[in-house]
């Protein structure tokens, strides 16, 4: 199944890979849609938005800053396997440009945390929530070390949406996330080279 998945991958063009990735996302805001109609009444779970209060960006930049640091040391020291998802990350966004990178990113964080924190751990609670959201990422089922990363990243955004119950924070810390993870790995190879050019220089 994974080196089907992979191959299936590979035969797309990068254009078709933005188009899969932009049409999940729409799909996850349909589900929203849908499940706020059935689940909630006036789609309630939007009141737990709360963009007036300054700390939700801080609390939401600190915590997925800790996030992107610790990726990047393990990335550091971790066989390069641990973190093989078949290129998919370096294809979404090697060749993109920054502010394409943070409209990915803000996409992103915003359906996904509708859905999964606002609906459906509102509903059935963190943890049940944490692991629907890691399957939901496909690709990382094929990689135990990345599966792993995921269901605790899923957890600590859970947890943190418990404690403050405002879901501008998790966007916030899952646009860090990404936002700055897509940009190391836009520039990691400039990063590396001149690393290692420094190395030789010494």
């Amino acid at each position: 199944m994974k080196n089907k998945y992979q191959e299936l991958i590979k035969g797309l063009s990068d254009k078709d890979l933005l188009f899969h990735l932009y049409m999940t996302q729409l799909i996850l805001l349909v589900l929203t849609f849908i499940l706020g109609i059935i689940l909630f009444d006036h789609f309630s779970f939007l009141q737990a938005i709360d963009f007036s209060n300054s700390r939700f960006l801080l609390i939401g930049f600190l915590a997925g800053l800790a996030v992107v640091f610790t990726d990047i040391f393990l990335m550091k020291w971790l066989p390069s396997s641990y973190y093989d998802d078949g290129g998919l990350n370096d294809r979404i966004f090697k060749r993109r440009s920054v502010l394409h990178i943070a409209w990915i990113a803000a996409v992103v964080a915003l359906s996904e945390e509708l859905l999964f924190r606002g609906v459906i751990q509102t509903k059935v609670g963190l943890i049940l929530a944490s692991l629907i959201f890691a399957i939901v990422h496909y690709r990382y089922l094929f990689n135990w070390f990345l599966f792993s990363n995921i269901v605790i990243i899923s957890f600590l955004i859970g947890f943190i949406y418990d404690w403050t119950g405002n879901l501008a924070v998790t966007i916030m810390m899952h646009f860090t996330i990404d936002f700055l993870l897509g940009l190391y790995i836009k520039f990691r190879r400039t990063i590396d080279v001149g690393e290692k050019e420094g190395i030789l220089h010494e």
